[in-house]
């Protein structure tokens, strides 16, 4: 689930894959926007085939944080 979470990121920032670590931080170490952000939450949603509510999802601060959240959805 981590590989495809981090093909995700990768479609909206412009990182490495190195940098896409579970502790990385959306905004200050992936450079992500609040539109971005939940845009790609919208792709996750269908990646991952769960539903999302945005605002707990919004509160995911870092990738593992996200990555939680989702396993719990499913």
């Amino acid at each position: 689930m981590f590989e495809q979470l981090k093909e995700l990121i990768l479609n909206y920032v412009e990182a490495e894959d190195d940098e896409i670590v579970p502790d990385a931080r959306f905004s200050d170490d992936l450079g992500f926007n609040s539109y971005d952000f939940m845009c790609m939450l919208g792709d996750a949603e269908d990646e991952f085939g769960v539903e999302i509510d945005e605002a707990e999802a919004g509160k995911c601060k870092t990738v593992e944080e996200l990555l939680e959240y989702l396993e719990e959805q499913k």
